[in-house]
């Protein structure tokens, strides 16, 4: 069953054959809900392109757009779109896109319940494949673009515990995982699909790692949806 977050719709995770496996790509957002039976992450994973880790030389920020933009055009940034989707209780100022006041019901990192204040926020959106570790696996080698989407996509987006969110860095799936392992086949089947849905590469560790996780729970669905993989061209990045 997927996971309704604060009245928000939360993206559609499909069930897929094991063989033939796709990443639907959708309008509309969606991020990484726990989920429970009926789809193959594991096939999914096991498609994934297994190559070295590409140098960090030219990595920025920057080269993924400027922070949060909102790219699906709904006059909100993408920040609080995602803070909307995930918290509860959720309350505004100057009018219904700027969250100031949250609860993180149970962080999917952490377990822990976390109240969110605008401007001393224990609250990150965390890109679930981390932008680094996405341009050592293909996105250095993207059109702008593209890596724009990657950065505002909410099928990689997640409202988590900023403290336990600050010890995974660029980490991948070799290493790091969520301390709270009841979200570890979650975490992983939404690193698998994000980086299906893009064309990014995973190392041999990686791949072990996610096939290792994904083998604990055999019948993971595969998360699915978010945004279009190319931003608007209004977008630039460097």
């Amino acid at each position: 069953m997927t996971r309704l977050r604060g009245g928000a719709v939360i993206a559609v995770a499909m069930m897929v054959a094991v063989t033939g496996c796709k990443v639907e790509q959708t309008k509309g957002s969606g991020g990484p809900q726990r989920t429970a039976g009926g789809g193959p992450a594991m096939a999914a994973a096991g498609s994934l392109a297994v190559k070295g880790r590409a140098p960090k030389t030219g990595y920025s920020r920057e080269r993924f757009g400027t922070a949060w933009a909102d790219t699906d055009s709904n006059s909100c940034d993408t920040r609080d779109d995602i803070l909307k989707r995930d918290l509860e209780k959720v309350r505004f100022t100057g009018g219904d896109c700027k969250v100031s006041y949250g609860l993180l019901a149970s962080d999917p990192y952490s377990g822990k319940e976390i109240t969110y204040r605008r401007g001393r926020s224990q609250v990150d959106i965390d890109h679930v494949v981390a932008l680094s570790d996405a341009w050592q696996k293909g996105a250095k080698y993207w059109d702008p673009g593209k890596r724009i989407a990657l950065a505002n996509d909410p099928l990689n987006l997640l409202a988590v515990d900023a403290s336990t969110n600050r010890g995974k860095g660029d980490g991948d799936a070799a290493t790091w995982l969520p301390p709270d392992k009841a979200y570890r086949c979650t975490y992983v089947a939404a690193q698998v699909a994000v980086k299906k849905k893009y064309g990014l590469w995973v190392t041999a560790a990686e791949k072990s790692a996610m096939r290792k996780v994904l083998a604990t729970c055999p019948d993971q669905k595969l998360p699915t949806g978010g945004n279009p993989t190319s931003a608007p061209d209004r977008f630039r990045a460097r």
